[in-house]
């Protein structure tokens, strides 16, 4: 063998290992959801047990999901049109919340486990009102806004020791945790994503394309 041979091949085997290593660290650490025969996701990983409804149909014809951060603006902004279609259509769809904390937003995984310490006492919808209403105080500070969420939850009238411990419990933080390995799983990428009835809504330019798209599941 000769010596440009032997270099061509050892240039190979580098070759082989560096793209080996990027697909390994690029490798998901969730595989991809199953889909249906429509190619909608399975409505299994999208709606937990004890996935949070904002809303609850009782024919169960029409599902909206949201995967958000709370710490997101594009989903403060969103949040007026989400308030509003609960105001619409009220128990004619069932609008399911689902946490996706970005990692580049400092509080992000902070205020989904305050969300889900006052859901431990059954007050998901109003945390859920108080952090995105109060967004602009809180989000985008590198200091953990602890001190503000627990005035969030004394204002709810939550039991606060409880609130506090649940906040700090591991096992809030592996829920959350949950929710966003379901979204990986589903291909979210980034906040907010809906999904309707198991697909996603894609070129969503303002609440008008939301409604319309609610508009004719409900009619189908």
């Amino acid at each position: 063998m000769t010596r440009n041979t032997r270099l061509t091949l050892a240039l190979i085997a580098v070759v082989v290992l560096v793209v080996g290593g990027l697909l390994a660290v690029n490798r998901p650490d969730h595989p991809p959801a199953a889909t249906t025969d429509t190619g909608a996701i399975e409505s299994t990983v999208l709606v937990r047990e004890d996935s949070h409804r904002l809303s609850t149909a009782a024919d169960g014809k029409v599902t909206l999901v949201e995967f958000l951060d709370f710490e997101c603006e594009s989903c403060a902004a969103a949040y007026p049109a989400v308030k509003q279609i609960l105001a619409t259509y009220q128990d004619r769809i069932t609008v399911v919340v689902r946490y996706f904390p970005i990692p580049s937003h400092p509080n992000a995984d902070l205020a989904a486990r305050a969300a889900q310490a006052a859901a431990n006492q059954g007050r998901f919808p109003d945390m859920y009102v108080q952090l995105f209403e109060n967004q602009t105080r809180w989000g985008h500070q590198e200091q953990p806004q602890t001190e503000l969420f627990l005035g969030y939850a004394r204002a709810l009238g939550l039991d606060l020791p409880r609130f506090q411990r649940d906040l700090d419990d591991p096992a809030t933080a592996t829920r959350v945790a949950k929710d966003k390995a379901d979204g990986v799983a589903a291909g979210v990428q980034g906040t907010p994503t809906f999904f309707l009835n198991g697909r996603r809504l894609t070129d969503l330019r303002g609440q008008d394309d939301l409604v319309a798209a609610i508009d004719a599941a409900l009619a189908g």
